[in-house]
């Protein structure tokens, strides 16, 4: 019978264990990789740019062109000879018939197709960079929430506790008053302190349910999809600020950003410079061609064959337009360099901001974990004051509310250090995801 009710317990508690997902952040970051309207809108941009890498779009291909001409036309014509005789005809009908096929070929432009296809492979570097950024920048915002909701979740639980020794405070008031030992004062004192957590309790209660549906929101899924956190928040202590500065370099989205727009420029100059040189196209076709005329000396002709040939320009004079098309391509590629340094010293900036913000969030844990541990044992201590009427309820509110704040600023102290190594990990490109 015992084994029984055993098994039954396990059973109901694996059924409401199932009753509700408990997500984790690994999880959490998974559905945002695949749900998320801003990853997968930046996912097609990339795509767009991986498109749009090919020789034909950088003007390295031919292009073949087919045709089909047919003209007729229906006249009153009158033509009158040097002999002197007049020939004329009403509804003259002439016809013209052109079709073929034609080849155009730019086999040089002063390299500027060489470096069109160069500029396009650095544009989807560019874009899978801002892919990445996105991904850092959403991946960031899920774990702010989700520490965020465990953070909210923390506080229920203390808000819990407290609201069932105020509960207790309650009874234990209303047996004392009942034997003749305490006052109507201190029971509707009990009552009103009992009220009051339960409103705060509510308050709690609203910004956790709320916290969830902003997750939820960033996930990209149901907004009304209930879930459970792990209430734990742990915190890489292990961080560094050097290390984090050289992966900032090599890995930061912004910066990289900014040097493949460097890279850009730099390509857009040369193709600005290739306008100096001659621009040399072939061409050749096969056509056909037939010419039906109801009067005249000829009344039909026809010919078909090939043609060929080539094409050379080259741009003697143009108003200084090269010359000043060469000075801005210059000037943008010197404020592309301009960039690379402002963003370097805004990237070294941050790091070095938020990662003294990160040690003194790790030394406020340290203090108030230790805060929490004494508020306890001095509220261990007021309750069992309190039962053999040793200390009044002034004095046990104090001590219950300073406990009830050590758990908070507890809570919140592991919260903000966990913000906090998000931002330095986003900044350095190493969140993970």
């Amino acid at each position: 019978m015992k084994k029984n009710i055993i098994a039954f317990l396990v059973l109901l508690a694996s059924v409401l264990g199932n009753a509700q997902e408990v997500l984790t952040i690994k999880d959490a970051v998974s559905i945002a990789l695949e749900n998320n309207f801003e990853i997968k809108i930046a996912n097609n941009n990339l795509n767009i740019d991986k498109v749009n890498v090919s020789e034909g779009n950088a003007g390295m291909l031919p292009s073949v062109t087919a045709s089909f001409i047919d003209n007729n036309r229906v006249q009153n014509t009158s033509q009158t000879l040097q002999s002197g005789q007049v020939n004329s005809l009403k509804d003259a009908k002439n016809n013209s018939m052109n079709y073929g096929v034609s080849l155009d070929w730019t086999v040089f432009d002063g390299l500027r197709m060489f470096a069109r296809f160069d500029q396009l492979k650095e544009l989807q570097k560019l874009g899978e960079v801002k892919l990445k950024q996105t991904i850092l920048s959403k991946i960031g915002a899920v774990n702010a929430t989700f520490f965020d909701l465990v953070q909210q979740q923390q506080q229920l639980f203390a808000m819990d506790s407290t609201l069932v020794i105020s509960s207790q405070r309650l009874q234990l008031a209303e047996n004392r008053f009942k034997i003749g030992k305490a006052s109507k004062l201190e029971v509707l004192n009990a009552q009103v302190d009992l009220n009051t957590d339960k409103v705060t309790l509510l308050r709690q209660k609203e910004l956790y349910a709320t916290t969830k549906i902003k997750l939820n929101q960033i996930l990209a899924r149901d907004v009304s999809t209930d879930f459970s956190v792990l209430s734990e928040v742990k915190v890489d202590n292990s961080l560094l600020l050097y290390q984090l500065m050289e992966l900032a370099k090599k890995q930061n989205p912004q910066l990289l950003s900014q040097i493949i727009a460097k890279n850009v420029s730099e390509l857009q100059l040369k193709q600005v410079k290739a306008a100096r040189y001659p621009n040399v196209s072939l061409n050749t076709g096969y056509n056909f061609q037939n010419t039906e005329s109801s009067l005249g000396f000829t009344t039909q002709s026809s010919a078909r064959g090939f043609n060929y040939g080539f094409t050379a320009t080259l741009n003697l004079f143009d108003g200084f337009t090269q010359n000043r098309n060469e000075k801005i391509a210059k000037l943008e590629m010197e404020n592309s360099q301009l960039a690379i340094e402002q963003q370097t010293q805004a990237l070294e900036s941050q790091l070095s901001t938020f990662f003294q913000t990160y040690l003194t969030n790790l030394e406020l844990i340290v203090l108030e974990e230790n805060n929490e541990a004494i508020a306890k044992q001095n509220l261990a201590i007021t309750i069992d004051k309190l039962k053999i009427g040793t200390i009044t309820t002034i004095e046990f509110r104090a001590a219950q509310l300073n406990y009830v704040n050590a758990r908070v600023r507890n809570s919140n102290a592991h919260y903000q250090a966990k913000l906090s190594e998000i931002a330095l990990k986003e900044l350095a490109g190493t969140i993970a995801y």
